[in-house]
């Protein structure tokens, strides 16, 4: 069985970022299927890329390295997970959701622990 190396960004933070400024970025179905029942909209996401924030990495996800971000669009708290597509210079929104309370600590960064 072949192995393939994935590329992984060397800054995933600055590369997510640069490519949701430059709108080098691909929405899922499965993203477009949620979001609207989920209450989210796709301008906040795109207009919050300056408070991104990661909270979590996931180099060997399925189909590529994903990032689950804090985005805070005007007060809001959301999660976005984006994954990375270094060779097509490109992101794909995953999914995107509110935090809850019960999974995450007050900072929204931080999963709680399993009772």
């Amino acid at each position: 069985m072949e192995t393939v190396e994935r590329r992984l960004p060397g800054d995933p933070v600055a590369f997510v970022r640069a490519c949701v400024r430059e709108r080098r970025i691909l929405w899922t179905y499965h993203v477009n299927m949620r979001l609207e029942g989920r209450f989210v909209a796709r301008q906040p996401i795109l207009d919050a890329v300056d408070s991104y924030e990661l909270v979590e990495s996931y180099p060997h996800d399925k189909y590529l390295p994903s990032y689950l971000f804090l985005a805070r669009p005007l007060g809001d708290a959301i999660h976005v997970l984006f994954a990375a597509d270094v060779e097509g210079d490109n992101v794909r929104v995953v999914t995107a959701y509110r935090p809850s309370a019960d999974e995450w600590m007050d900072d929204l960064k931080t999963r709680r622990v399993s009772r």
